[in-house]
């Protein structure tokens, strides 16, 4: 049997999304594809509430047309990464 190269269609190529600068909440019952949080979890860093002193670790930012009640509420990528990164607990450490 002849082995050739000539019918063997390529596979399709995954393509993984680059970071983005900002991220949208996700809908209500949908996590967030790049950090697996859930949208009351994103809230929680994103918003000042009292479990967080009112200072929310996590920069923000609210987008709306002048005269709107509701805008898009956009989360800097870099400062939810990093927050992530500070909290993280290593896994298999004894203490």
């Amino acid at each position: 049997m002849n082995m050739t190269t000539e019918n063997v269609p390529t596979p399709p190529r995954i393509q993984t999304p680059a970071e983005p600068e900002f991220l949208r909440l996700p809908p209500p019952g949908v996590r967030c594809p790049f950090t697996g949080l859930s949208r009351s979890a994103l809230n929680e860093l994103i918003l000042p509430t009292e479990l967080n002193g009112f200072k929310p670790p996590v920069r923000s930012f609210c987008i709306r047309r002048r005269g709107a009640r509701t805008g898009i509420r956009l989360i800097d990528y870099a400062s939810l990464k990093a927050y992530i990164h500070t909290n993280a607990e290593s896994v298999g450490s004894a203490n």
